[in-house]
């Protein structure tokens, strides 16, 4: 689905819609820089697919808010991995 929705049942059994973005940045409000990095290193180091989407909103954060330098040294790292 686009826009990272998708449906879910809720603990009453109807459907839910869900905006995976809204909800991944609302579970760290309020965190600081060392619980980010924590987790985002915890996410890569386990190796779980189930928080792709989770890191997939970082980047798209990271790309929105960066300059064409970094978005460029960004490219060139994914370049670099993929060769």
């Amino acid at each position: 689905m686009n826009n990272y929705s998708k449906k879910a049942n809720n603990n009453n059994g109807d459907i839910m819609n869900i905006d995976i973005r809204k909800h991944i940045i609302n579970n760290f409000k309020g965190d600081n820089k060392e619980s980010i990095k924590n987790a985002i290193e915890s996410s890569i180091n386990e190796k779980d697919e189930v928080t792709l989407p989770g890191l997939g909103v970082f980047l798209e954060i990271i790309w929105q808010n960066s300059n064409d330098n970094i978005k460029e040294e960004i490219l060139s790292i994914l370049e670099q991995y993929v060769k």
